[in-house]
């Protein structure tokens, strides 16, 4: 294995040898990809405060989510595709989730089915639903995660829409691939990624195909998930579905504090400061931005995580600051995914989890639970100046 010393080092590795059109589709936002890009760039604003003579022995990053022991308050987030970054991908990325002692979600859009990754893992992993209109659809899909014993349903709640994402049109995503002479020149030069594909038969959508009536092909899924996604979602439908479900619900897209209070009064047990990872509205805040706010709106009534931007140790330590009681990462295991299977994602965690430690350390403390604002410098329009 190759010296790897933080999450780009994986990053570069995962572009050499995953095909174009799966890593645009991973490393690329909505329109402009304005929010993409300040998700990430608005961490850097955020400074730590070093303490010494402090005793920083005998540390520790464990915690709990929803209710859950972790090792270090980070989830794997739901990523459609990622079988096709690496094949198997939700199975081999479940396995070092599970390994390493941290949540994992599976996405609806997987390409590994709930019942593949239940079969071939042994920790109870979330499963993220979408809102769709079909109800029996959504009825099914729930009972079979009820009977894959998920631990916890996590509900999107900002993709009723889908972004336009520029490099998905151009690149012509499907899974799998379509053969055009484009996609063949550069799946020649992808030839050990090529070679692990054809030793699964697990590349198409798992939970989608074969249980839509008339859905078979990927011409048919794309126009089937147009259709479907729910554009009269509101409270009371969301309601409805953590009902049908009947345990631990997260919800995930949440970037307006009225919208938390709202999540929090419907009871959810946590929710996910997101925004999609910049993939849907282009030109938003980035999520750190809008942690603090929604932090004062709901403070302890509900738990708050964040997602979208996390590529480091420091930047989960600087949510954790910020008040969040857990974080999700994508993009980031993602690049381990496709660099090294599973033994790339187990990396990415460990990375993750050593910056973790030493700069809390660093920061003079022991545990996270004792993490508050007080090791930020934070700059003083940070959370803005906005007019609303």
């Amino acid at each position: 294995m190759p010296v790897i010393t933080c999450i780009d080092d994986l990053k570069r590795i995962y572009r050499r040898r995953v095909p174009k059109m799966f890593y645009d589709y991973c490393e690329s936002g909505s329109w402009t990809e304005q929010t993409f890009r300040e998700n990430t760039s608005d961490f850097d604003l955020l400074r730590l405060r070093q303490r010494v003579a402090v005793d920083i022995s005998e540390r520790s990053t464990a915690g709990q989510m929803i209710g859950q022991d972790v090792s270090m308050p980070v989830a794997l987030a739901p990523v459609g595709l990622t079988g096709m970054q690496h094949a198997d991908g939700e199975i081999k990325a479940a396995r070092a989730a599970a390994e390493f002692g941290v949540p994992y979600t599976l996405s609806t859009m997987s390409i590994c089915s709930i019942e593949d990754v239940a079969e071939n893992t042994e920790a109870p992993f979330w499963f993220q639903v979408y809102t769709l209109t079909d109800d029996d659809y959504m009825r099914r899909l729930i009972d079979r995660a009820k009977a894959a014993k998920c631990s916890a349903i996590v509900i999107t709640l900002d993709l009723q829409l889908l972004g336009q994402r520029h490099k998905d049109l151009k690149n012509g995503l499907s899974a799998p691939p379509k053969l055009t002479p484009k996609t063949l020149a550069n799946l020649a030069t992808k030839w050990a990624w090529g070679l692990e594909m054809l030793q699964t038969q697990r590349r198409s959508f798992g939970n989608l195909v074969g249980h839509v009536e008339g859905l078979e092909d990927p011409a048919s899924l794309g126009a089937w998930t147009s259709q479907n996604f729910d554009l009269t979602l509101d409270w009371k439908r969301i309601e409805t579905l953590m009902n049908m479900w009947g345990g631990k619900v997260i919800l995930k897209g949440i970037l307006d504090a009225e919208d938390a209070k709202m999540a929090a009064k419907l009871g959810a047990d946590a929710i996910v400061v997101s925004n999609h990872g910049g993939r849907q509205l282009d030109g938003a805040l980035s999520s750190i931005r809008m942690l603090g706010p929604i932090m004062d709106a709901v403070g302890d009534q509900v738990e708050v995580y964040l997602d979208s931007g996390i590529r480091s140790g420091q930047d989960v330590l600087k949510a954790m600051a910020m008040g969040a009681k857990g974080t999700m990462i994508g993009r980031a295991y993602v690049y381990g995914l496709g660099a090294m299977g599973q033994k790339g994602v187990t990396k990415a965690l460990e990375t993750i989890h050593k910056e973790l430690d030493m700069s809390m350390a660093l920061c003079g403390k022991r545990r996270l639970a004792d993490v508050d604002r007080d090791i930020l410098l934070v700059p003083e329009d940070f959370e803005g100046r906005w007019q609303g």
